[in-house]
């Protein structure tokens, strides 16, 4: 059984500089479209099926926004 992970993104911590996005190897994140109370447009889960709590988007954040859940 393949392993499964849930990502959640305080989207008030996010800055965008989207270092998540490029470093998920399944593509479960993306820009968002709305921007945050401060003006930046957080990443957020695309593709939330697809995880498989890899933890890379944990490991680049530079905000600590990322919190990864392994099923």
């Amino acid at each position: 059984m393949a392993i499964k992970g849930k990502t959640e993104i305080d989207r008030e911590r996010c800055k965008g500089c989207l270092l998540c996005v490029r470093s998920c190897p399944t593509k479960v994140l993306a820009q968002d479209s709305t921007p945050n109370s401060w003006g930046y447009y957080p990443s957020k889960a695309v593709a939330p099926d697809k995880c498989i709590a890899c933890g890379n988007c944990y490991a680049v954040c530079p905000d600590v926004a990322i919190t990864v859940y392994k099923y």
